[in-house]
């Protein structure tokens, strides 16, 4: 994985009280915005409002879908970090002010709460929302 050791430790412990609580304690929350910044609070807005979508295929590849607060769906791959959204590319990759994006952040969170929205698709489909991410940024 590509997220510091803190970050993934932090993760791993929301998982782990989510579990046991069902509820992210309130320090695991400040040191969620401690190390993601602006992106923790919009990020849970997102896990709240059940915004985040796995999308898997037969061959068992993985992207997920985020229905950003804007309305507009993008596309997160956790196994690469990495978003198709304008903060990703500009906050993240240009100006390397933050670890990752809300989307991506949501992704991470809603893998650790269990929350995600689940979609069976068929290996077409997923190419088909590959191509469709492709000619958005062409």
């Amino acid at each position: 994985s590509t997220l510091p050791a803190v970050a993934e430790e932090l993760l791993r412990e929301i998982k782990k009280a989510f579990q046991e609580t069902s509820q992210v304690p309130d320090d695991l929350l400040l040191g969620l915005k401690f190390i993601f910044g602006p992106a923790a609070v919009p990020a849970l807005d997102l896990v709240d409002q059940r915004s985040v979508t796995r999308v898997r295929a037969p061959s068992g590849r993985i992207l997920y879908q985020v229905l950003g607060s804007s309305g507009k769906l993008y596309t997160c791959y956790s196994s690469c970090h990495f978003c198709t959204c304008p903060a990703f590319g500009f906050s993240v990759l240009q100006k390397s002010e933050s670890l990752l994006c809300k989307h991506i952040l949501a992704v991470y969170l809603s893998q650790a709460m269990g929350t995600c929205q689940e979609l069976a698709v068929s290996e077409e489909q997923l190419t088909n929302i590959l191509l469709a991410e492709e000619e958005d940024e062409g």
